[in-house]
Formats: C-alpha cells, sequence, structure tokens
C-alpha cells in the first residue's frame, strides 16, 4: 500500500448500502472516508473536518446534491464535487455543471470507476490550485515590483531633501544663500533659468540678486535685468515684453503670498509663448514676504509638476531660515543698528544707569529663559529686548527722569509711557514684532494691573513675563539716586509673593530653582552695579 498521505473523501447518499460499500472499498485503498445521509449532514462535517473530494447522489431529503454542490462551491472553488444519480437527464447534467460539479456518473456505478474518476479530478484540482498558485506569486511580485518603485521613490526624495538641507547649513552670508538657492533649483527641478528677488517695498518692484542658467548664452536680450520694471500696459494689451510679464508674476506672488505653479503656459495670464513652463515660490521671515525664488523652462519637453513645486516650496524654507539664522550679522542690517544704537547712546548720556540696568536684565532674562526650556530664537529675541527695554526712557523730559526725588503721581503716568514709546521706536525703524511686544509689555502685571494695556495673565507674552521677572529683580537690588538697594531678603519676599499678581508663577518658580543654586547672584557678582551716586536721579 502507497505510504504517501492519501486523499479524504466525503460520500453523501440516502442510500446507507452505497454508503457502505463505497466507504470500505476506499479505506482498503488508503483513503480516509467519511459519510453522510443527506447535504445538511455533510456540511456539518465540512465544519470540522478537512476534505478533499466529495461524491454525493441528486436525490435527497433536507439537502439535496445540487444544493450541497452550491453550499461546497461558495466555501471553497477549488473541491470536486462528483454527482452519482440513477436518474440523468440533460437539465440535471446542465444544472449540475452550473453548480461547480467536475463530474457526473451513472448508477449503478463501478467503485474502480469511482476511483479512477477521483483519480482524474484530483490530478485537475491539483492543475487548478497551481495555476491559481502561480497567478498569486506573479500578482505578489508585482505588488513587490510596485512597493519596491515606490521605496525608490521615497529614498530618492529622502535624499533630495537632506541635499536641500545641507546645502544650506555651511551658509555664511545672505549673499552666498542667495546663489545656492538658485543653483539647487536650476539642479533639482530641471529648470533652464532659476532667480531670486528681494522684494523692496520702498521701491514697489523686485531686485535680482542671484541668477543660475544651463547654458552661458540662456540669458537673452529682453531678460528681467537685476532691477526689473513694472508694466506700464495694462494686462492683454501690446506689446507685452517678456521682463515686464514676469515681473508682473513675482509681485502678484509677493502680494498673494502663495506659491504658483503654471505647468503648461497656454497663454491665459498674457504670457508669451517662449515661457513654457514656470514656478514662483515667496521666502517669508516672521510672516512678511522678503524675496522670492523662480524657475522658468523655455525649450524641451520638460515641464513643471507638483513634486518640482513642493521642492521648490521646501527649498524656500531652509534658504529663509538660513537667512534669518545670519540676518542680525549682515551688512544689510547695518543701517539699521546703527540708527538703533545711537538711540541707546542718546538715552545712555542722559541716564548711564540704564546702560548698566538694562545688561543685568537681559542676562538674568536669559537665565531664566535656558531654566524655561525657551529655544534659540527666543533667547536671541530676549537678548535683544533685554538691552532695549528701555529705550522709550529717550522720550521722558529730564526734569522727570533726572529727578533726584521720588515722582509724583503725574510724573510717574509720564514716565509710564516709556514701554509704548520704545516699541513705537522699534516700528519705525521696521523692527520685529515679537521683540516689540515684549518692550511694550514688560510692565505689565499678571492680574491684569500694570502698565500700558492692563493685560492678564497669558495675554502679556511669555517672553516679557521673564523679563518682567528679570526687570524688578534689578530694579530692587540696585542703588538708585533716591534710595539704596533692598535687602535681598526682601527682595526674594516681594518676587515670590507676587507669584500670580504681579507675575507669572512659573517665571517665578524658574527664578527661585536658578537662585537657589546661586547662578543668579553668581551673575550678579560678575557684573558689579555702578555707583548709581554718579547718575543722579535714575529710574529703574
Amino acid at each position: 500500500m502507497n505510504e504517501s498521505k492519501k486523499e479524504t473523501i466525503l460520500f453523501v447518499d440516502d442510500e446507507e448500502s452505497i454508503l457502505d460499500v463505497a466507504s470500505q472499498y476506499f479505506s482498503r485503498q488508503g483513503y480516509q472516508t467519511f459519510t453522510a445521509c443527506n447535504g445538511v449532514e455533510a456540511l456539518k462535517i465540512f465544519e470540522n473536518e478537512s476534505v478533499d473530494c466529495c461524491f454525493t447522489d441528486i436525490n435527497m431529503p433536507e439537502m439535496d446534491g445540487l444544493e450541497l454542490a452550491e453550499n461546497i462551491r461558495m466555501r471553497d472553488t477549488t473541491m470536486p464535487v462528483i454527482v452519482m444519480t440513477g436518474y440523468p437527464s440533460l437539465e440535471n447534467t446542465i444544472q449540475t455543471l452550473k453548480n461547480g460539479v467536475v463530474d457526473f456518473l451513472i448508477k449503478p456505478v463501478n467503485l474502480r470507476q469511482m476511483e479512477l474518476c477521483m483519480l482524474r479530478v484530483m490530478h485537475q484540482r491539483g492543475l487548478f490550485v497551481e495555476n491559481v498558485l502561480l497567478k498569486e506569486e506573479v500578482k505578489s511580485k508585482e505588488r513587490l515590483e510596485k512597493l519596491n518603485h515606490e521605496l525608490l521613490f521615497k529614498v530618492d526624495e529622502l535624499n533630495i531633501l537632506n541635499k536641500i538641507m545641507g546645502s544650506f547649513t555651511a551658509t555664511v552670508s545672505t549673499t552666498d544663500v542667495f546663489k545656492r538657492a538658485v543653483d539647487l533649483a536650476l539642479e533639482i527641478s530641471h529648470a533652464d533659468r532659476c532667480m531670486f528677488h528681494v522684494i523692496n517695498e520702498s521701491v514697489g518692484q523686485p531686485f535680482m540678486v542671484a541668477s543660475a542658467a544651463i547654458r552661458e548664452d540662456e540669458k537673452e536680450e529682453n531678460d528681467p535685468e537685476p532691477c526689473l520694471s513694472l508694466p506700464q500696459n495694462a494686462i492683454g494689451e501690446q506689446p507685452v515684453d517678456y521682463s515686464s510679464c514676469l515681473c508682473r508674476l513675482i509681485m502678484e506672488v509677493a502680494f498673494d503670498e502663495i506659491p504658483l505653479l503654471i505647468s503648461e503656459n497656454n497663454g491665459v495670464r498674457g504670457l508669451p509663448k517662449k515661457l513654457l513652463s514656470i514656478m514662483i515660490v515667496p521666502l517669508k521671515i516672521r510672516e512678511k514676504v522678503f524675496g522670492v525664488l523662480t524657475a522658468i523652462i523655455r525649450q524641451g519637453a520638460v515641464r513643471f509638476s507638483e513634486k518640482d513645486l513642493y521642492y521648490l516650496s521646501f527649498m524656500a524654507q531652509s534658504a529663509t531660515h538660513s537667512i534669518e539664522n545670519l540676518a542680525l550679522y549682515e551688512n544689510i542690517y547695518e543701517n539699521l543698528f546703527a540708527t538703533l544704537y545711537a538711540f541707546v547712546n542718546a538715552v545712555e548720556v542722559r541716564d548711564l544707569y540704564t546702560r548698566q540696568h538694562s545688561s543685568r536684565v537681559t542676562g538674568i532674562s536669559l537665565i531664566l529663559g535656558k531654566q524655561l526650556g525657551c529655544t534659540g530664537e527666543e533667547l536671541d529675541i530676549l537678548n535683544f529686548a533685554g538691552h532695549l527695554h528701555d529705550i522709550g526712557k529717550i522720550g521722558i523730559r529730564d526734569d522727570i527722569l533726572l529727578k533726584p526725588d521720588r515722582l509724583t503721581a503725574q510724573e510717574f503716568k509720564k514716565i509710564k509711557e516709556h514701554p509704548a514709546i520704545g516699541a513705537n521706536i522699534l516700528e519705525h525703524l521696521g523692527m520685529w514684532e515679537k521683540e516689540r511686544q515684549i518692550i511694550h509689555c514688560h510692565h505689565e502685571r499678571f492680574d491684569g494691573t500694570g502698565y500700558p494695556d492692563g493685560l492678564k495673565g497669558e495675554q502679556i507674552p511669555f517672553l516679557a513675563r521673564i523679563l518682567s521677572v528679570a526687570d524688578v529683580y534689578d530694579a530692587m537690588a540696585s542703588d538708585r539716586a533716591y534710595r539704596k538697594r533692598m535687602e535681598e531678603e526682601l527682595i526674594l519676599k516681594v518676587i515670590y509673593e507676587g507669584a500670580g499678581t504681579q507675575f507669572d508663577p512659573e517665571v517665578v518658580t524658574a527664578f527661585k530653582h536658578v537662585y537657589d543654586q546661586g547662578t543668579i547672584l553668581r551673575y550678579m557678582e560678575g557684573n558689579p552695579v555702578e555707583d548709581a551716586s554718579r547718575f543722579p536721579g535714575s529710574k529703574g
């Protein structure tokens, strides 16, 4: 007897004699057999046993063979079902084939004939299953190839993004940033030419500061010059030159602050036909557009896609971060800072205490900011605002600012204007909003009773709440013309008891932590208070 595992066969018939004979014969041949008197019993066997082939009669009580065959097909489309009947007809034959029956035997059936029929259909089943598996293997291979393609695309995308970020990490000037931006945009987007324009509101037109092209002769006679002229004629009127049209688009993007993609130029915007495809991306610092990166295609079959616009936008963002980090050290800001520090010098000439006080307040603010987990950008803002928080005192009359005695209520009302004056000075000089807010709010109180606006709680900018604690501490810890410095114990009592009323409790907690560590006193010892008697009338 063949030692290999043979099939499991189910016989279904309402004649027990047929079931006995068939079961005994196939069992002797090494097959495992099950029997059932009707379709209902057969389905119960299917629920609990693994069956390879089924022989069934057609006419049976409760559930006939055709219904059984249909149920089997719904469970397993590969299961061979062989029908045995003593009443063959064309109608029955057609119906059985519809139900997924693979063979049709006429009773009385020879047992050897049953076995040969079973072997034949099982062979056919094996071929069918193999074909199904091959198809699944092909599908799996296709899925694998698709996933591999997607993975390669993601790897390629990641490499491009890493390349963009790496290109701006070592920049040492904004000029270098502008040049790298156009060179990289040209490489990644497959453009013919890329340009970087700075938006100058006072001039009212974009100013090109960097350009890159795939060939030296790419710059044509009517290409945009470094200083573009806005179109004088209305859109759609002729002639409309190349430079004017591109300038108009750049200004539209700068105004809308939304990237522009014209994948295929169809002339809707009145653009010359030589501009086949265009991308323009605005660059913003502190939510204000300061420049525009432009890429154009003027020949060939390649056109810009949304993916190219995504890369260009990401590049613009990376360039912006680099420019923002360099901005304070660029020549472009030299005139602005020169003007600003002229104001500081003017205040120092009148009240030298302001310089010493502002320096110490800045140092203490930075200590608190680090303890509170401020970012590098926030610490830079604190550093800037701290040194200039009292610059508004330049707008206070000498007879009030330099008064050696305590101020009257009216005089104090006047000196309370210095935060707003300082913020206005920076605004007129075009300085950034966050720094102005801190200077404007450094005398606000957490309970809403401060000045100049009576802001309360989180209405007060967080960095202003930090500066407020540092400002009050140094004011109390310094000698004034009208009083000596307060005792350290009393200073701490005022600070700690002011949590929730004058100060943000979170900032007070941070102050107590760094003070208990000795950080504040070590800083103050390294920055000694100058003799205030030399500067009569100083106010904190």
